[in-house]
């Protein structure tokens, strides 16, 4: 085989489907090259020379400032100039690859360029889900891979684009996506080790958890719908589920919908892990992921970093948090409209200077499912559900801390009128923002400590098992109302710079 690798000359298209089939066989073609050649070097084969494909590319030359009139947020670029990105899996981005070209050629009334870029794909990054090779390589060769193949590139990987930090040179082309394609299939990668479930299955609203008990009424919910065929004569909002996913990629088809080849690859794994997804599935990818991040801000940003590069329509943080109003109850709900940032995890990515805005779009949302699932309006419904500022911090034990005359968390956060506290709901909101992903919180007063009234174990049982039920409905009928929102509607302009990417 030759080890030059395969070359596309760009080409121009106006139709978004010829654009994407390019970019498809752009990259099948680079992958099989790889792949071909590692094969025959773990064979035995001594290659005569390094091995390199690179992934497709989408550029777009603009001459002016006009544009159709567009009421969406995204699908333009912001002014005259070259735009282009590197793509990845135009398998798995299909859809959203091929609705974002239409936006661009309709918007703007130019064609797209799509050709092999200069951006290699690590040799990692093109092996399937069940490829491996390692075991099979003694060490000496193992050791010529790098010599051989291009390998992952960390320095190519960094999220300066979404950060607003990227210092480009002069007459380099601006960005269109705010990820390259290393950055999306590094993200891809970790997806599969942290939640044991492949990116084929994420949907595109998501729901963030600290506590398991929330994944173990998801899941008996989901069996349960699975169990049973859409009955017409009782209407339901998930009758167009068609599958749920655990780790393992363990797939179970509704009743009366046919398996498909891939889920006999599924196996339950000997033990959960670490921060395990779980994906109730419609067809269209409109259903809902629920991943269970477990407790602290460094798992909330791991998490959200990741499943950011899949492009959801929205992500909601649904937890437990510490009540730090007296006139609060255990069971209430709290509705994030501001937060306060002390979990540090993000101050150099984002600093702390810049406001997380609510999102009205999702607030409105949160507080409809609260009064539809508690069947409470008007001073009924306020009684139970506070809105207001949460705080989040990365020091679980805040309680113990000393409130001197230099001032202490407990004397911050009455300043900043916060309600509640918790140490991942800041995270996954400024990560939201980050991203240009909406978000929204709402959380459920598990503990009092401020007030004497901290979690024992009787309590806690008695807690777990009145509320979590209730609260994880709330959730899954937010995430239905925002479903219904159109996709313009629902990515809001707050969530865009001024010198903004063209993708959503």
């Amino acid at each position: 085989m030759s080890f030059t690798p395969p070359f596309f000359a760009p080409q121009h298209f106006n139709d978004p489907a010829a654009a994407l089939a390019h970019a498809q066989q752009i990259y099948a073609t680079s992958v099989t090259h790889l792949r071909k050649a590692l094969q025959r070097f773990v064979a035995g084969e001594a290659l005569s020379g390094p091995v390199r494909a690179c992934y497709p590319f989408v550029r777009l030359r603009c001459g002016t400032v006009d544009r159709a009139d567009s009421r969406l947020a995204f699908g333009f670029v912001a002014g005259p100039g070259t735009y282009e990105t590197t793509l990845t899996r135009p398998d798995l981005f299909a859809d959203y690859f091929k609705a974002q070209f239409d936006l661009l050629i309709r918007n703007h009334g130019v064609t797209l360029e799509v050709g092999s870029s200069n951006q290699p794909i690590p040799l990692h990054f093109a092996l399937g889900e069940h490829e491996h090779f390692e075991g099979s390589l003694p060490p000496e060769r193992r050791r010529c891979l790098r010599d051989l193949f291009d390998l992952p590139d960390l320095a190519a990987m960094d999220d300066g684009i979404a950060n607003g930090t990227q210092d480009l040179p002069p007459g380099a082309a601006q960005p269109l996506s705010l990820f390259t394609a290393p950055r999306v299939d590094y993200s891809l990668h970790r997806l599969r080790h942290y939640t044991g479930t492949q990116a084929e299955y994420f949907q595109n609203f998501v729901l963030f958890t600290n506590y398991q008990f929330y994944i173990d009424e998801f899941v008996r919910m989901a069996r349960e719908l699975m169990a049973s065929a859409p009955d017409p004569a009782q209407a339901s909002e998930f009758d167009d589920c068609i599958a749920f996913v655990e780790p393992g990629n363990v797939v179970t088809r509704r009743t009366g919908c046919a398996p498909e080849p891939a889920d006999a690859l599924g196996a339950l794994p000997p033990r959960l892990p670490q921060m395990p997804a779980y994906h109730l599935v419609r067809k269209d990818g409109s259903g809902i992921t629920l991943i269970n991040i477990g407790v602290g801000p460094a798992n909330a940003k791991t998490m959200s970093d990741h499943v950011a590069v899949l492009r959801p329509h929205a992500w909601l943080m649904l937890g437990h948090c510490a009540g730090l109003r007296n006139s609060q109850q255990l069971g209430d709900y709290v509705l994030a409209h501001a937060y306060v940032r002390e979990d540090h995890v993000l101050d150099e990515e984002l600093p702390l200077w810049v406001p997380i805005p609510p999102l009205a779009e999702v607030q409105v949302a949160l507080e409809q499912a609260v009064a539809d699932v508690t069947q409470l309006s008007g001073f009924e419904l306020k009684r139970i559900l506070r809105t207001g500022t949460v705080a989040s911090t990365d020091n679980r034990n805040w309680e113990l801390l000393p409130n001197d005359r230099h001032g202490g968390p407990e004397r911050r956060f009455s300043q900043s009128r916060a309600i509640a506290l918790d140490m991942e709901s800041a995270t996954i909101a400024a990560n939201g923002f980050r991203f240009r992903v909406p978000y929204g919180t709402l959380l459920c007063v598990s503990d009092k400590p401020l007030h004497g009234e901290i979690k024992l174990p009787g309590m806690a049982d008695q807690f777990y098992r009145a509320r979590v039920d209730q609260h994880l409905r709330i959730g899954l009928r937010a995430l239905e109302l925002l479903r219904a929102n159109p996709l313009g509607q629902l990515h809001s302009r707050k969530l865009r710079s001024f010198a903004e990417v063209a993708f959503q």
